[in-house]
């Protein structure tokens, strides 16, 4: 293919279309404003400590994760299946005892849920293992909340486990999200993995980069593109207030940028937010939910912890443990406000213990995690070639908000731009 095509956006979908454009023959050009690439998925490192932007994890399991990434590459460190279900002065197992044989005796006798919700949920997982993801997309949809009543779960299954985890991968603990998230997500869970990169979630977009750059594609960073022109037969981006023509450019950007450089009314307005902080203790010994997320069944403080040097120890300098924790929504309170929500959470949760050197190191506002996705969401959102002429969209808001609808967007726009273009 004998054509130059720029990419506007080094996240996931940007990075994967440049390189799939580029392995087709096009010279391609990649902007990202940023000093690196990754787009929401990055990691800060200093002082022996790595923070992710918020708490983020990827799921083997997803199609586009084992066809665009090399996993032994990025050296994974996993969390156990399952979770611990906290609250003040009170902790308990709940794991698949299929991937999580050595929590078998815990999760049989956890009172927190059912036993019917547990016979529904090994159900639930036989029956999403055979269905395709087209079909999960498809048909009628309701909010997660509902979906698990029509199932028959208790309502000790929604608010201390549903509640807590899915309110983790949503950022909506309320469960209005679509079903439709809730059932992929879960065969994902089932399907794979749940992960993080020894040297952090930055190392992904990384690869992703190397490889573009493999490919022949020219990554700039600290480069901002503010306008994009077409008609029917070419573009013009401005970047830094110089004008380059291109046979097609594809907008891979966040999604306020993504609606002001081309137009597109459909691309999502509304999201949710988070905030996610990072805590140190001192060296001694591992929480007892181990690799296991810790959730929060009261609506109080955090929605989450994550022992991150349980999981990967290279996060955090020898001698020292680094915690997570996860506030949803956008909050008011400072920063040392909710630290000390947090420590006060931990320590209603372990009793026992003491946590007099919890001392916040970093801390992570995020105002647009995630586009939200009530149920019909699928069926509103804009499709790659939306924008008028040689212009294409690349970004999960064409699919679902994920690292898969990320990953599989770029793949989306990298092969229009080839079937456009020849």
């Amino acid at each position: 293919m004998d054509a130059d095509v720029i990419v506007v956006g080094g996240g996931l979908a940007g990075l994967i279309a440049a390189r799939r454009i580029a392995d087709a023959g096009a010279d391609v050009r990649l902007y990202e404003r940023e000093e690196t690439v990754g787009g929401r998925v990055r990691s800060t490192h200093g002082d022996g400590f790595t923070f992710d932007r918020g708490f983020q994890v990827v799921f083997t399991g997803y199609p586009a994760v084992q066809a665009e990434l090399d996993l032994d590459a990025l050296d994974l460190r996993t969390f156990a299946a399952g979770a611990c279900i906290c609250r003040p002065g009170h902790r308990s197992i709940l794991s698949d005892p299929f991937r999580d044989p050595s929590a078998l005796t815990e999760s049989v006798l956890n009172r927190d849920v059912t036993v019917r919700d547990k016979l529904r949920t090994l159900k639930l997982k036989r029956e999403l293992s055979g269905r395709s993801t087209e079909a999960i997309f498809q048909g009628p949809d309701t909010d997660i909340e509902s979906y698990l009543g029509s199932r028959g779960f208790s309502r000790k299954y929604v608010e201390n486990f549903a509640a807590p985890f899915y309110g983790g991968i949503t950022l909506d603990r309320s469960l209005s999200t679509s079903k439709r998230v809730f059932e992929y997500t879960f065969k994902m869970l089932s399907a794979g993995e749940t992960a993080v990169p020894a040297g952090g979630m930055g190392e992904i977009p990384g690869q992703l980069r190397e490889r573009a750059a493999a490919a022949g594609v020219d990554v700039r960073t600290g480069a901002t593109v503010t306008e994009v022109d077409s008609d029917e037969g070419d573009a013009t981006v401005t970047v830094d207030v110089a004008s380059v023509e291109a046979d097609a450019v594809v907008v891979a950007t966040d999604p306020r940028a993504a609606r002001e450089l081309t137009g597109v009314s459909a691309i999502p307005r509304r999201g949710h937010a988070c905030v996610t902080q990072w805590f140190s203790l001192s060296g001694r010994d591992a929480l007892d939910a181990g690799t296991r997320l810790m959730l929060n069944a009261t609506e109080q403080g955090p929605n989450q912890f994550a022992d991150h040097t349980a999981v990967a120890p290279e996060y955090a300098p020898d001698g020292v443990r680094l915690l997570s924790a996860t506030f949803l929504g956008e909050r008011e309170e400072s920063d040392d406000g909710l630290a000390a929500q947090a420590k006060e959470t931990l320590e209603s949760w372990y009793p026992e213990r003491r946590f007099d050197d919890f001392s916040l190191e970093h801390t992570d506002r995020i105002p647009f995690a995630q586009f939200q996705q009530p149920p019909g969401f699928s069926e509103s959102l804009p499709d790659t070639r939306d924008p008028s002429g040689p212009v294409y969209l690349a970004g999960d808001y064409t699919r679902w908000s994920s690292i898969q609808g990320a990953m599989q967007s770029g793949q989306d726009a990298a092969a229009a731009v080839r079937e456009d273009l020849g």
